[in-house]
């Protein structure tokens, strides 16, 4: 029996081993969703709908789906609103890195350019937020589309977009689809010249710290072991903190807005930073390459020297060229720098990082709420944290490990990823330990999905840090000398919400109910959903805070007595004081 060119797509990303598409039924995606259901789902050999309550969470999903398994993940959107809604998404997965492919259904082919209903332009309004975006035009030209598209998002671990018309879909296919074959990553070695002047830059450096990043993940052992060569102190991105932090003497911490550790002051104390498989993008925390020998090492040549002044940038793979600058590099001896950078980290551990875990104050400390998650989570749970202060906590809290994965809005820096990205990694994983750390306002953006993960009756565990209040805002509020303002919203029971729809749900008031709610939640083989009423004025404190910083905070607080009647006056001031004394102090 003839293919229609929806059910020959459906074939093709089959072969490429698709197993789920993510996504709303709608009209003129009707012919995909039908080829879809012909397959008999994933337990058949086919693929599975996976039926989300907003397109935007289908990307999320697919693209935490992608990032832990490492396979191409599929969404899909009708024309107009539908394939609209999938952009934010989109550009998330884009801006990881992962292996994402989105079907954007769209108007019937005779339409286009009439100003027909829900009529936009897709193959434009998708070119930013991916790689390769093309639409199909005749059914001779869809399996070379299609097999472009898998390629690209594979080989380039992007997004792909296709633009179907409806009517298109059902047309007959013609010819047979090339076949998938996934092509097997090489490795890129480096320049030699270019090893060789890193190397006598290395030689010719009395102090040297490493910054590592999501690019040393298959290479932890060579960044550890030319750590150890150089005696050198070593922190991380944020994306690079589960690659490299666990079972490293040398971690000093993490450099950022979201920072703490030592690692900030030691790169601006060294004679050479190496930077290593990461794009940080804040260069206000990097060293000025005037003043400081800058290299950088990077798969990806465009990445090198757009953060900062790299005097020696080498393109390679991290491995292959650790390896070769510890055969041209004299091992150092004098471990003066490291031991004093440890040291630095360890107080900034205990004074800062450490503050707040044990405290029994009301309303909850975030800080003794993540680390009781952390302490009772399984080894090989996969967390995914909500932009903003869940990110904060993620990054400070949660302990790594070699099974663990933690997962955020990287790069996009997008609200309301927690749900979503939990979403897709326990479709991918079943059977696994998945933990959103969400905030009251990402989880409020995107509250319906909380039905997509009740139909499907998922064991994922939903942990809402509820302080009422927009808490990354706000904290960028003080510190620019602006009194908090528009950040807080009302109260919300969320366990109620989670209750109504079948969800086990608890909340907590009380920080010493904290670890049997988590527990509890984490036993239980189904949707669940802890709400914490945390503290609206606990802040997070980065790894260095400058004059400028200081002032603007100071002013904000100078605001909020003297100014509007909205900021709450000298009792607000008090109550952030009193919240934040511990960091304060620490400074």
């Amino acid at each position: 029996m003839p293919q229609n060119v929806a059910e020959q797509i459906v074939a093709q990303l089959m072969d490429a081993g698709v197993k789920r598409i993510y996504g709303i039924v709608g009209d003129s995606l009707n012919p995909i969703v039908d080829a879809v259901r012909r397959t008999g789902g994933a337990a058949e050999g086919g693929i599975d709908w996976i039926h989300v309550r907003h397109e935007e969470a289908a990307a999320f999903a697919a693209a935490a789906d992608a990032e832990l398994t490492g396979e191409l993940a599929v969404c899909a959107g009708s024309c107009g609103p539908g394939n609209l809604h999938l952009i934010n998404g989109l550009f998330d997965a884009q801006r990881s890195g992962v292996p994402v492919l989105a079907i954007a259904s769209h108007i019937p082919s005779l339409q286009i350019g009439s100003g027909y209903f829900q009529e936009t332009h897709p193959e434009r309004l998708f070119t930013e937020c991916s790689d390769y975006c093309e639409m199909i035009l005749t059914p001779e030209q869809s399996p070379r589309v299609v097999n472009s598209a898998i390629r690209h998002a594979t080989a380039g671990s992007s997004v792909s977009v296709i633009v179907l018309p409806g009517d298109l879909a059902e047309l007959h296919s013609t010819g047979e689809f090339p076949p998938f074959v996934a092509a097997r990553p090489g490795r890129i070695a480096p320049d030699e010249r270019s090893v060789a002047e890193l190397a006598a830059a290395i030689d010719k450096a009395e102090k040297i710290a490493i910054f590592a990043g999501e690019g040393v993940r298959d290479a932890r052992e060579e960044v550890i072991a030319f750590a150890e060569h150089l005696q050198a102190p070593m922190g991380h991105s944020l994306r690079g903190k589960q690659w490299i932090q666990y079972d490293n003497r040398f971690d000093v911490g993490m450099s950022g807005l979201l920072g703490y550790g030592a690692i900030d002051h030691a790169m601006h104390e060294v004679d050479l930073l190496l930077m290593v498989g990461t794009d940080f993008p804040y260069e206000q925390f990097l060293p000025d390459g005037a003043k400081t020998v800058i290299a950088q090492i990077d798969i990806d040549a465009q990445r090198l020297g757009r953060r900062a002044g790299v005097t020696h940038p080498v393109h390679g793979d991290v491995g292959l060229t650790l390896a070769a600058l510890r055969a041209r590099t004299t091992a150092k001896t004098d471990d003066a720098f490291l031991q004093h950078t440890l040291k630095r980290y360890r107080k900034a551990m205990k004074d800062s990082v450490a503050a707040y875990t044990d405290s029994d104050a009301q309303p909850i400390h975030p800080e003794r709420a993540m680390s009781v998650i952390d302490r009772v989570a399984a080894s090989d749970a996969v967390f995914t944290a909500d932009t903003g202060m869940g990110n904060v906590w993620q990054a400070r809290y949660v302990t790594p490990g070699p099974e663990r994965r933690l997962l955020a809005s990287w790069r996009h820096g997008s609200m309301a990823n927690a749900l979503p990205h939990a979403f897709g990694a326990q479709m991918a994983y079943p059977d696994r330990q998945v933990i959103a750390i969400a905030g009251d306002g990402g989880l409020s953006m995107l509250l319906g999905e909380l039905i997509t993960v009740a139909a499907y009756d998922l064991p994922l565990n939903v942990f809402v840090f509820n302080n009422s209040t927009l808490g990354m805002v706000k904290a960028e509020m003080l510190v620019a000398g602006f009194p908090d303002f528009g950040v807080d919203v009302p109260m919300v029971d969320f366990a109620a919400v989670g209750r109504a729809l079948g969800f086990h749900a608890q909340r907590v008031t009380d920080p010493a109910d904290l670890e049997a709610a988590a527990a509890a939640a984490l036993a239980h083989r189904g949707p669940s959903i802890v709400d914490i009423v945390t503290d609206p004025d606990a802040l997070s404190m980065p790894a260095s805070i400058t004059a400028e910083q200081v002032a603007g905070f100071g002013m904000s607080m100078a605001k909020m007595v003297l100014g509007a009647k909205d900021s709450g006056g000298i009792g607000a001031v008090l109550e952030t004081a009193k919240s934040n004394i511990k960091h304060i102090r620490s400074l």
